[in-house]
């Protein structure tokens, strides 16, 4: 009751309407930063399942689980085929033609009301009111199966070990072989909740959570903000309870992926909620991406604070964020050097053989994009092209050092279901 409320007084209040920008749920690094990582992560199991149903000569069936205010259409429709070619125009993996119907379920009707607003006049989308604390609902059951079973932004962190049984075995009996599911949990190594690393993984444990992110600085500290109990899951969390659901339901569940999302700029890097060393990343990470906006770019630089008797999760943020402060500092020293006079680079700092390839490889990038465009005079070049590709590049280290085991605010799995 206290979460649905949390929710609904969010939409109530506008902080869940979708416009990007610098604060709210759809800030810009969710838009430019998190669904990109998801699609870029879902592309080749969407590739795959779209090209076998237009084989055969058949449409695809989509079911949002705990689907809110109706993200999962826009992020699954905005999935990509491929890298395109810059002459392309058409990319998107789910094409209008391809679909044949949308279905979002969830408990809270002003999230629903808001979906039903957004999606009014788009054909083959249906949002139906149903708690699936349960399991999926008779009403969906006694329905056609769907290709795609899908979760997003933590949906499944709000049950515990025998709810995530039941929903997902039901999901696997109502199947048709060869369909998706893609399991959305928090992260329970994200550095934003540090402070609740000590407990063992090898019980169930749910985190106060507190949707503080949504208001500004000065808000939070008026606002009384609801807390509500949501689970903090690792990849053999997770698999446990694959494997249960398998056995249960004598299906085969295949991973196909693991990720983690929003491993530097998770909602509360900027709260310190859960950490009383917090890494002011998202904000700054929002400014990157902000239009004609200046970012003070010694701002993302990270001083991390490892935790004793934590040497596995250490070393991987000591590395993760070496790398990105490196670029970070690569930049500035880059743009120190620009001339725009001569319209070249007068020193260009050293990429050290000894660095992750990732590392190199957006190193090198933004070499290219100053000296490719830092001439320009007119349109904020920096703001408006340099900066946001910094902020892709920081994206690309997040995408290719991580582990998919628990360490950002997100962990998801994309599986096939096989009978």
């Amino acid at each position: 009751m206290v979460e649905r409320k949390a929710y609904s007084h969010a939409a109530d209040t506008g902080k869940y309407d979708k416009s990007s920008g610098l604060l709210g749920k759809y800030d810009n690094v969710r838009m430019f930063w998190e669904e990109q990582v998801t699609d870029f992560f879902l592309r080749p199991a969407l590739n795959d399942l779209v090209e076998r149903k237009r084989q055969h000569l058949e449409r695809i069936r989509i079911l949002d689980i705990g689907c809110g205010n109706g993200d999962g259409y826009d992020l699954l429709m905005d999935v990509t085929t491929k890298d395109p070619e810059l002459y392309e125009y058409i990319t998107a993996v789910i094409t209008p033609d391809i679909l044949k119907e949308y279905v979002g379920l969830d408990i809270n009707e002003d999230l629903l009301k808001q979906a039903g607003e957004y999606y009014a006049n788009v054909p083959k989308v249906r949002f139906v009111r149903e708690d699936i604390s349960n399991g999926l609902p008779a009403s969906i059951i006694n329905e056609e199966p769907f290709d795609i079973y899908f979760t997003s932004y933590g949906t499944l962190s709000h049950f515990n070990e025998h709810q995530s049984i039941k929903l997902l075995a039901d999901i696997c009996r109502h199947a048709p072989k060869n369909s998706l599911f893609v399991g959305d949990w928090l992260g329970r190594y994200s550095y934003e909740w540090q402070d609740l690393w000590h407990h063992s993984s090898d019980q169930e444990f749910f985190m106060d959570y507190r949707i503080s992110y949504i208001y500004s600085e000065d808000e939070r500290k008026e606002v009384d903000v609801p807390v509500f109990p949501l689970r903090l899951m690792n990849r053999d969390e997770i698999m446990r309870i694959i494997n249960q659901a398998a056995r249960e339901s004598g299906a085969e569940i295949k991973p196909l992926a693991f990720f983690d999302r929003s491993i530097p700029i998770g909602r509360h890097m900027d709260t310190g909620d859960y950490n009383k060393n917090p890494l002011k990343l998202r904000g700054a990470v929002n400014s990157l991406f902000e239009g004609y906006q200046r970012t003070n770019l010694k701002g993302l630089l990270v001083d991390y604070v490892p935790r004793p008797g934590f040497e596995h999760l250490n070393n991987f943020f000591e590395v993760f964020f070496m790398s990105w402060n490196t670029l970070v500092e690569y930049t500035m020293s880059l743009l120190s050097e620009y001339d725009s006079e001569t319209e070249k680079l007068r020193a260009v700092p050293e990429v050290l053989p000894f660095y992750p390839d990732p590392l190199k490889e957006v190193m090198h990038a933004m070499r290219r994009v100053i000296e490719g465009v830092g001439w320009a005079k007119w349109g904020d070049v920096r703001a408006n092209v340099i900066e946001p590709h910094l902020g892709y590049s920081l994206r690309k280290l997040e995408m290719e050092l991580q582990t998919g085991t628990g360490m950002g605010h997100g962990l998801v799995g994309i599986f096939e279901i096989r009978k």
